[in-house]
């Protein structure tokens, strides 16, 4: 075999150059301008993520609204039980009494009721805003019109229904409702109550409604208090606010709820705070921040909203406007009506007073004032605070980054899987908020910007990742068995680029005599006569999972151990070193050249990278080992053995069959290498020829270490008795060598050491 030296004592070159050895794991990938191309594009979309949150805020309010919505279905707030009564206008009521608008004479019949049964406040979620055109007055008017004589009582009492409802209006505690707009500039009423405020005027910077829909004079002049009953519409039409003031033709105007409150309690003026008012946070921009009506105080927002905190109102007594009629059946509703605040209503279809609430796809709009009441007397109100929008944005860039931070380290899945945790945490941190604080803390920025970086860079990185496998593949596919390449290409990971320490099991095989073969053949012969030997040498090793290093001619290097671990890599080396020889043999059946190998087997510590100059290089190993595995190999031609190994590979295998060699003092050694001949598998060593043969082959080589030559002689002729074929060689050599000892004194050094002459 061709003499081959590597430098001793395991220098090697770390990162020198090459595509695997200039590289470093960083994103997943293998090239650093790789992984700032993942990393630039995910800061990019994130930063675009955020910057668009503040450019699109109401694209992000509707989804907003929705999770928002969500919250109160799943945890609907709890009824505060609070005194009201919904007198409703419904399709029974309208089948007995007849079509709507119904006379106002007997809406003043149900009023007078109401107050007789000791309402504490009738509120009226409906305005008049017309004469009642079936008063008799008008009724007989419009028939004198027409010629015909129409005889009228004197004084005319009763005969007016619009000055009925009036009287009405002023025996009880009324509230009647009007609409505000900003389409109209119709006069409004006067406000009925008081208003004082803490800090700014609210009318210089909320929002301003020209005008509205109003009831007769006659009726606000006789109602106790006044108040606005329209919900302001928002984008996708569902009621979630609703202003408890509002500012309309340069006046303070309160809701219908909020009214129906300060009615009920006799309070004559309501209280508005905002951030200029002592005590309060300014941020600079002016907000209302309380109203306090009454003996309540109610959060607002800074226009004067009220978030509304949904509970359905299961336990509110719902009651048919045409019962109010009956004295008898009126009268069983004492109990229901007395100190309760009434809200008359309707839910018929046709006059179109239903509104879209979270919680409902319809809902009378009179339930809707009733759920503001008992919500303000239960004293649980929803807040988005103003720090909550801050919140957010950096909820949204820390989960980005994060999760930036997570591709950079961990592999697709757990990408994946970090990403959905990640959402899970921004949204089980916003119901927490919900269900715990009541705040509405938006978790749509978070969960966007954490969706946006993955949707961008996983697709980038699981591209530059396949990449990567396909070069991982292509780099060690030729010298590395399928499922350590497959290994290699799934955890790059496990590959240390540049050059590190292994303990290595390291191969050398060569074909005897392969000089004087090669003279006898031509050029495309030889070719094929050693194609046709590497290749399936070179199946049998990568089914022991080695890595071939290298070809040298006839001679085939290879390892276990490296790059990937092999936890028994010495004892596959011997079982691959056994599966050669088996192999020649089936290969010299068919063969008309037989052929002939040495196989030399060593285990050491050595450095094993990517080797070479910046452009070629191999991954290979280097270091004192693999010379010894060199000379281990020559020597297997000088013994006669098919396969050689050292004392450290025979440890790794005890149950294989070994016999020992001989102690050899190899060429650039000083100390004597003990070599084992590797004859067979765990299975032939556990058969009885076997066991006969070794312990007169291992009492032969004690014998003549020891000096006793005459011993060790009669311990050989037995071993030579079983006919071992592969021993025969080194039997005889050891014959010879006892002819020549016998024959002359010990010698004084005598150590039993054989000392090599040629590599």
């Amino acid at each position: 075999m061709a003499d081959v030296t590597y430098p001793a004592g395991g220098a090697h070159r770390r990162a020198g150059g090459g595509a695997i050895a200039t590289t470093r794991r960083w994103f997943g990938v293998r090239s650093r301008r790789e992984a700032l191309i993942v990393w630039s594009y995910g800061l990019a979309t994130l930063i675009a993520t955020i910057a668009f949150a503040g450019t699109q805020v109401t694209v992000l309010d509707r989804f907003k609204a929705l999770v928002f919505d969500a919250y109160q279905r799943v945890l609907p707030r709890e009824e505060a039980h609070a005194p009201i009564l919904l007198v409703d206008v419904d399709e029974a009521s309208i089948a007995q009494l007849g079509q709507w608008p119904w006379p106002r004479s007997a809406l003043a019949k149900i009023v007078d009721r109401l107050g007789e049964l000791g309402a504490a406040t009738i509120a009226f979620d409906m305005v008049f805003p017309e004469a009642d055109r079936t008063s008799p007055a008008r009724v007989a008017a419009e028939l004198q019109k027409a010629g015909i004589a129409v005889v009228m009582p004197a004084g005319g009492a009763g005969l007016d229904n619009d000055a009925l409802l009036a009287e009405s209006f002023g025996r009880s505690s009324v509230v009647a409702g009007f609409a505000v707009s900003g389409e109209t500039d119709n006069a409004l009423p006067e406000p009925k109550t008081g208003f004082a405020y803490a800090g700014r005027d609210p009318t210089s910077f909320m929002a301003a409604f020209s005008g509205g829909v109003a009831n007769l004079a006659g009726l606000d002049a006789a109602a106790r208090g006044t108040g606005f009953f329209s919900f302001p519409p928002s984008r996708d039409g569902i009621v979630r606010r609703i202003p408890l003031v509002a500012n309309a033709q340069g006046r303070l105007q309160p809701s219908l709820s909020v009214e129906a409150l300060r009615v009920a309690q006799g309070a004559s003026t309501l209280i508005l705070r905002t951030t200029s008012a002592s005590g309060e946070t300014d941020s600079g921009r002016p907000a209302v921040t309380a109203l306090k009506v009454g003996d309540f105080e109610v959060p607002t927002t800074a226009d004067g909203s009220f978030w509304i905190y949904f509970s359905g109102l299961p336990s509110v007594k719902t009651v048919s406007a045409s019962v109010l009629l009956d004295p008898e059946a009126s009268q069983a509703l004492a109990d229901e009506i007395a100190g309760h605040i009434v809200v008359v209503g309707t839910s018929a279809l046709g006059l179109r007073d239903l509104v879209a609430t979270p919680v409902a796809a319809s809902m009378p709009g009179m339930r809707v004032h009733a759920e503001v009441i008992d919500q303000i007397f239960g004293g649980v109100f929803l807040s988005q605070p103003d720090w909550a929008h801050g919140l957010e944005v950096a909820a949204a860039a820390l989960a980005g980054l994060m999760l930036l931070v997570v591709i950079r380290q961990g592999s697709a899945t757990f990408s994946a899987v970090s990403a959905v945790t990640l959402v899970g945490i921004v949204l089980a941190g916003s119901w927490f908020a919900f269900s715990r604080h009541r705040l509405l803390v938006d978790p749509i920025l978070p969960t966007t910007a954490v969706v946006a970086v993955f949707a961008i860079t996983m697709p980038l990185l699981l591209l530059l990742t396949n990449r990567e496998k396909k070069f991982v593949r292509g780099a060690f596919s030729h010298y590395l068995a399928p499922a350590l390449v497959e290994r290699l290409a799934d955890n790059p990971a496990l590959l240390k680029l540049g050059g590190e320490e292994r303990e290595l099991t390291i191969l050398f095989s060569d074909i005897r005599s392969f000089t004087s073969i090669s003279e006898k053949l031509g050029a495309n012969e030889l070719t094929t006569l050693l194609n046709n030997f590497l290749t399936p040498m070179t199946d049998v090793l990568l089914r022991s999972e080695a890595t071939i290093d290298k070809y040298m001619g006839d001679a085939i290097v290879a390892f276990w151990n490296a790059p990937l671990d092999i936890a028994d890599h010495r004892r596959r080396a011997c079982l691959g070193a056994l599966a050669m020889v088996r192999e020649l043999e089936l290969l010299n059946a068919r063969s008309a050249v037989p052929l002939k190998i040495g196989i030399g087997l060593n285990n050491a510590v050595c450095c094993v990278g990517n080797l070479g100059s910046a452009q070629r290089f191999s991954y290979s190993a280097i270091g004192d080992g693999m010379n010894v595995a060199s000379r281990v190999e020559g020597l297997t031609k000088e013994y006669g053995v098919a396969i050689a190994v050292t004392e450290a590979v025979r440890a790794g295998a005890p149950d294989l069959a070994f016999v020992a060699i001989d102690l050899v003092r190899v060429v650039g050694r000083a100390e004597p290498l003990p070599l084992f001949a590797l004859v067979g598998d765990a299975d032939f060593a556990g058969t009885a020829d076997f066991r006969g043969l070794a312990a007169a082959h291992g009492a032969m080589i004690e014998a003549y270490r020891a000096g006793r030559f005459a011993e060790a002689k009669a311990s050989l002729d037995l071993a030579r008795s079983y006919g071992f074929e592969p021993l025969a060689k080194l039997h005889r050599i050891y014959a010879e060598r006892l002819a020549l000892l016998e024959a002359a004194p010990v010698p004084a050094d005598w150590d039993g050491v054989f000392t090599a002459r040629s590599k």
